[in-house]
Parts: C-alpha cells; sequence; structure tokens
C-alpha cells in the first residue's frame, strides 16, 4: 500500500471557523475543492458538470438534502478526477448547485471550488489529515 501526501489550504470563514481546500482536476481541468469530513458523499458543482459532461442523468425524484437547502441533482460518470497524485477512474459524480457556497466564498475574498469532496472518497482511500503540515494523506493499493 502506498500512501499520497496531498497539499491543502486552509482558508478562514470570517474568523468563524476553517474551511481546507485542496486542487482537484476534473474533466482536465484544475479547481479547487473543500475537503468536508462530514459530508456522507462528494458533490461537484451541478454547472460544471453540465458544461463539461456530454452524459448527464436528471431524475425528478434525485434530491439532495444538505444543512441549509434540499435541491435537485444531477448524476455523471467523471473519466478521471486527480486529487494530487491519486488518480479516480470513472467516478460516479454527483452535481450540485454550489452557486451559494461560491457567492459566499467570493465575497470573502476566496477561491471557487467547484466540488466537495466527502466521506464516500476519504473512507475508500483511507484518508488522514495532518492540520500541522497542511496535507491530506491517501491509502492506495498498488499503482492505478
Amino acid at each position: 500500500m502506498r500512501t499520497i501526501a496531498v497539499p491543502l489550504i486552509l482558508i478562514s470563514l470570517n474568523e468563524d471557523g476553517f474551511h481546507l481546500l485542496v486542487e482537484i482536476s476534473v474533466f482536465g481541468k484544475k479547481n479547487w475543492a473543500v475537503v468536508d469530513t462530514g459530508a456522507s458523499r462528494s458533490v461537484f458543482d451541478k454547472g460544471f458538470m453540465e458544461i463539461n459532461s456530454d452524459e448527464i442523468v436528471t431524475a425528478d425524484d434525485t434530491n439532495a438534502t444538505t444543512l441549509f437547502t434540499t435541491s435537485s441533482t444531477i448524476q455523471a460518470v467523471i473519466p478521471k478526477l486527480k486529487i494530487g497524485k491519486l488518480i479516480i477512474k470513472n467516478y460516479p459524480a454527483v452535481g450540485l448547485d454550489l452557486q451559494s457556497v461560491n457567492e459566499a466564498y467570493t465575497l470573502l475574498g476566496h477561491p471557487r471550488i467547484i466540488a466537495i469532496l466527502g466521506s464516500d472518497i476519504f473512507h475508500q482511500y483511507q484518508a488522514k489529515i495532518n492540520y500541522k503540515k497542511l496535507k491530506i494523506l491517501f491509502s492506495q493499493k498498488g499503482k492505478h
């Protein structure tokens, strides 16, 4: 088993807490994602997915509920999701409108995000966060 270390950035939320961001590559484009250990599943920005994927599935009865709202979702397969040197192929992604998150980040002077990475990925790759070194560590069996 090999360990992949990926750098994080820590952003302040108006001195009321912090979020961790990690750079990811989706559809061949580098973007930022929030590291959210409280999220049961990773979600990607709906608009970003609609622009970049040719095979979007929309189900009328598919909704995602967050602490603040419930909204409709879309689904698509991301051929290659890269988090540092960790490569996840054919990731079954859920798209959710992240506009309100991005509006808040912009007001605070932070970069826009295209995803919230959650426990589905963290559990599968046995992620560990090192706050002192600002790194997230993923365990990966063999070479992918």
